[in-house]
């Protein structure tokens, strides 16, 4: 398989919360991120192309950031999403955890 990502993942588990477009929400974890996208496991279905606010507590970070996002892969026990786009302070606390 071709590796198709533009930038390396980091292991994340975290709980986010997922907001969809009709207001209603659910929780799950989110498994690795990047700055192009995040696995989320969840028990929650989705549909390919739906967006979602991702509202998510990183390591190192005081506050909870929102990632505007869109569901770009499904698979078995979750999902991906693609970003949309970050402002300043939720690229660097997402660029943060590459430090280690």
């Amino acid at each position: 398989m071709v590796e198709k990502r533009s930038h390396r993942r980091v292991p994340l588990g975290a709980e986010i919360s997922c907001r969809r477009s009709d207001g209603s929400t659910f929780t799950a974890q989110g498994k690795d991120i990047s700055i192009g996208g995040m696995f989320v496991e969840a028990s929650k279905s989705v549909t390919f192309g739906e967006e979602l606010s991702i509202e998510v507590r990183l390591p190192r970070t005081k506050q909870a950031i929102m990632l505007p996002s869109i569901v770009r892969w499904l698979g078995p026990g979750g999902f991906g999403v693609q970003f949309g786009l970050l402002g300043a302070r939720e690229t660097h606390a997402i660029s943060e955890l590459y430090r280690g």
